[in-house]
């Protein structure tokens, strides 16, 4: 609807996780690269967490756009199934014909697949799995998972394995009946919400990606964006879609950062106040009380 009032190609905030838009904060950048380490080099599990909307999949989408020549990987977005489900569909992600008998039996699955395994370690390549959402495994079968580690030769673990979700799988991995697989994690990763300049510089990217040659968003407004989003990368591309439309229907070519609250509002279904507001509404309260008081004492003094 916007995109030709603002001289764009194509719509700069959409959620639809896509690595063209990849913006590459430093501990976004530290993350894929540890993430490609992974594919390249064997072992046992690595683990990445943020909270929502902290970029994750995006990572995810990054990485297997990536080439791996030498890499096979399988990637499960919704872990939430059972043992013989989780193993059938990693076999189905690999591309591992599975006969009508063996799709409900765990053990068979294990065997088909470390079949697949030995035969891409003698042509040397590398299987990687990963695991999204991976705070829905249920703990037995994040046992399950953490048995494939031990599908190896005698020098090599066979299978990498990367686990990505939510903070709450930091905790459920540090439980105690889960030790074993906690040993097993050799790299943690964590992503935190953008700093301000990052958040700055992420909008400014999206922006010439989609085609923008001008500026869309005025400092106080790119400020304002960070405020409200708190810096998490999904809530900056609702919240300033929404302000580049508030923007487009009072005919503005320029956001401002009142567009970008009311549009934070529209988002959150509450009023969002100026940051200066509060500050101002006590100050104005100090400087009421101290007027009467001084008319309290001017009064007294008088009689």
């Amino acid at each position: 609807m916007y995109l030709p009032f603002f001289g764009l190609a194509e719509k700069p905030f959409s959620i639809t996780p896509d690595p063209r838009y990849l913006f590459l904060s430093g501990r976004h950048a530290e993350a894929l690269a540890h993430l490609v380490y992974g594919i390249d080099e064997a072992g046992g599990f690595i683990q990445l967490t943020g909270e929502v909307g902290t970029g994750k999949t995006t990572i995810i989408r990054s990485l297997l756009a990536r080439q791996h020549d030498k890499a096979s990987i399988a990637l499960i977005l919704n872990p939430r199934m059972a043992a013989a489900e989780f193993m059938l569909t990693l076999c189905e992600e690999l591309g591992i014909g599975v006969p009508d008998s063996a799709e409900n039996s765990v053990k068979e699955l294990i065997d088909i697949l470390n079949r697949y395994l030995l035969k891409a370690h003698a042509e040397g390549r590398r299987v990687v799995l990963v695991v999204d959402e991976a705070q829905t495994l249920a703990p037995e079968l994040l046992e399950q998972v953490r048995l494939l580690t031990n599908l190896e030769t005698e020098t090599q673990k066979l299978l990498q394995i990367i686990l990505i979700g939510q903070p709450e799988l930091r905790d459920m991995l540090a439980r105690n009946d889960l030790r074993q697989l906690a040993q097993r994690i050799t790299g943690r990763y964590h992503l935190d919400p953008l700093s301000r300049d990052e958040a700055v510089a992420y909008i400014k990217h999206r922006l010439r990606v989609a085609g923008a040659t001008t500026d869309l968003f005025s400092n106080g407004a790119l400020r304002e964006l960070f405020r409200v989003s708190g810096g998490v990368p999904r809530l900056l591309n609702i919240i300033a879609d929404r302000a580049l439309l508030g923007a487009y229907s009072e005919d503005r070519h320029l956001v401002n950062a009142a567009l970008v609250r009311r549009a934070a509002g529209e988002v959150s279904g509450q009023r969002v106040l100026p940051i200066w507001l509060p500050w101002g509404l006590g100050l104005a309260s100090v400087a009421l009380l101290a007027t009467v008081v001084s008319l309290v004492l001017h009064s007294s003094g008088s009689r």
